[in-house]
């Protein structure tokens, strides 16, 4: 097992084809705890170089309902009132520290996603 950091895309491209070869690595041997390393180094590299932005509060609300087949009397009914649940998603209400945390709880949104401004 031969491990380098991983400092340039070029390392990256080899750690990817490595992981590729590695991949079905049996836990405990030598060839998997290097899958594990690996994937530890090219998951630093990808947060690094290729981060992820949260996703707009308001847009991850309606993907979540989407997702779980809710309607706006849906979430209606978790924030209090259909008018109240119009005006947000119509970005015409700014969500409250009480909207997010019932949203939080009924919807499994994270609070980081839902405190951002939009």
């Amino acid at each position: 097992m031969n491990i380098n950091l991983i400092k340039t895309e070029n390392d990256y491209n080899q750690a990817l084809e490595r992981l590729e070869i590695i991949f079905d690595a049996k836990k405990g041997t030598e060839e998997g705890d290097e899958l594990e390393l690996l994937g530890m180094l090219i998951d630093q590299y990808e947060n690094e170089h290729f981060p992820i932005d949260l996703p707009d509060p308001i847009e991850a609300i309606k993907f979540r309902m989407e997702q779980m087949g809710y309607n706006q009397n849906d979430l209606a009914k978790i924030i209090g009132f259909k008018s109240r649940a119009s005006e947000i998603l119509n970005r015409k209400r700014k969500l409250s520290l009480e909207m997010i945390r019932q949203i939080h709880t009924s919807l499994n949104i994270p609070t980081e996603v839902l405190i951002q401004t939009y």
